[in-house]
């Protein structure tokens, strides 16, 4: 017998949850599906652990820096265990949460288990048969496995398994420079770990601007970080104590070895177990659900939401997923993912705050620009903290005087980033931005002198 439903919701990730409520909330009957933990990659193995052992990281850096500020702290060390308990108590709070609030939602129905179509509109979970006239697909994403020469032979750290380690590592090698890699390559120096970077690219998150990359990676070394980049050719195999990490680098010895490898080489979105083909849902090359600019997919009656559709992999787009969809259907809107101005923040720390294009992208486009940077050694706020690496960089149309991007590397970047994005989202000028009057002493006090500051290039 298939059970009737007016929407189907197919994974409680950040946006799942959320959309259900607002159907709901408006009489519709909605089934939710989910086969593993309430909350998805963000709750359970992403933003909420890692950044809570981020914050550990950051104490005991703080802790052995006490000198420096006056401060007699005595000898500082970690206690892994400890700290991974406080961050899965932090992930489970929020996740308990969540199941509470979806247990109490009147017209939800939660299903555990793996959901699949059979036909267009129906899908099964274990033995039970769905349907609903509206699906919304929330499936998330997992890290990528990358086809290193090895890799079957020997054991490996992902995400999520790193965060069950319960003692230090001897030495962590990290595979993969990009912003997953460093966050945890900091993190468990910090916590005492000898830590190697490998990456195949000629730089560190080579997505960001050189002068970015540069300042993090002066960070990195200054920390005791090893970095390998340019490595072209990986291979894995077992060595006394661990692994080997055979290198083809442009300096360096060619081999590492590491009591434990870390694999940071991106993620993938889950979508290759849910029968999309016999829904008639279209994927690209690289596996995400192809959305149009309202999040609908390829078959009528289907939208893909979060990490799954290609269009950010980030909470707080999955969670802006959510609220195109919901005002699109409920509220009579025309929302579209091509308003959404883009940007994310990098949990080093300091942290990198960043909102719309690189000047390298601003660059590529063609158009007249104005440029602006200032290193944080010239921040009040961050030279009182004791907090001077990175720095502040804005560009703009030099002729309609729009903000085309701007990132903050330094203390408070990710938050500090906001004002410029809220400016850009509002679709105001820099000239505006110019005469705001700012909170003295803060890092976002420099925004206004670095408009002013600006040069055309």
């Amino acid at each position: 017998m298939t059970e009737r439903f007016d929407a189907i919701v197919v994974g409680a990730g950040q946006a799942g949850p959320a959309l259900a409520g607002r159907l709901t909330g408006a009489g519709i009957r909605v089934a939710l599906v989910e086969r593993d933990r309430i909350g998805g990659t963000c709750v359970n193995t992403g933003c909420t652990p890692t950044k809570a052992m981020v914050a550990s990281a950051h104490a005991a850096h703080i802790a052995r820096r006490a000198a420096d500020f006056g401060v007699s702290a005595g000898s500082v060390s970690v206690d892994l265990a400890a700290v991974v308990r406080r961050a899965q108590d932090i992930a489970a709070r929020s996740r308990h949460n969540n199941e509470h609030w979806l247990e109490g939602m009147a017209g939800l129905t939660l299903i555990r288990g793996h959901a699949r179509f059979v036909a267009p509109k129906e899908m099964v979970v274990g033995d039970r048969r769905i349907t609903a006239p509206r699906i919304f697909l929330n499936v998330g994403g997992r890290p990528a496995r990358p086809d290193l020469t090895g890799i079957g032979s020997v054991p490996t750290l992902d995400n999520a398994g790193i965060l069950a380690l319960e003692t230090v590592p001897q030495h962590l090698v990290v595979v993969g420079g990009s912003y997953i890699g460093v966050e945890f390559a900091q993190m468990f120096r910090r916590f005492g770990a000898a830590v190697t970077i490998v990456e195949t690219g000629p730089r560190l998150i080579g997505r960001e601007d050189e002068e970015i990359s540069a300042a993090i990676h002066a960070m990195l070394e200054a920390e005791g970080v090893a970095i390998r980049i340019g490595a072209t050719c990986i291979a894995l195999s077992p060595a006394e104590g661990g692994v080997a990490v055979g290198l083809d680098c442009q300096g360096g010895p060619p081999k590492v070895i590491g009591s434990h490898v870390l694999l940071a080489t991106g993620r993938r979105p889950n979508t290759d177990d849910l029968g999309l083909e016999i829904a008639g849902i279209e994927l690209d090359a690289h596996g995400y659900i192809t959305v149009n600019d309202r999040l609908e997919a390829s078959a009528d009656g289907i939208w893909a939401l979060g990490d799954c559709n290609g269009r950010g992999a980030f909470t707080h787009t999955a969670w802006n997923d959510f609220e195109i969809v919901a005002a699109n259907l409920l509220d009579g809107e025309d929302r579209r993912v091509s308003q959404r101005v883009p940007g994310y923040a990098l949990y080093t720390d300091p942290p990198l705050g960043r909102v719309g294009m690189t000047v390298a992208q601003a660059k590529a486009s063609g158009r007249p620009l104005l440029v602006s940077t200032r290193p944080m050694s010239r921040v009040g706020r961050a030279i009182e903290k004791g907090e001077t690496i990175g720095l502040m960089q804005l560009v703009a149309d030099a002729e309609t005087r729009m903000i085309l991007g701007a990132a903050i590397l330094g203390t408070g970047g990710d938050e500090a980033i906001h004002g410029i994005l809220d400016m850009m989202s509002a679709e105001r000028t820099i000239d505006e931005l110019r005469w705001a009057v700012p909170i003295h002493p803060t890092v976002a006090e420099l925004i206004p002198t670095l408009i002013v500051d600006a040069q055309p290039v």
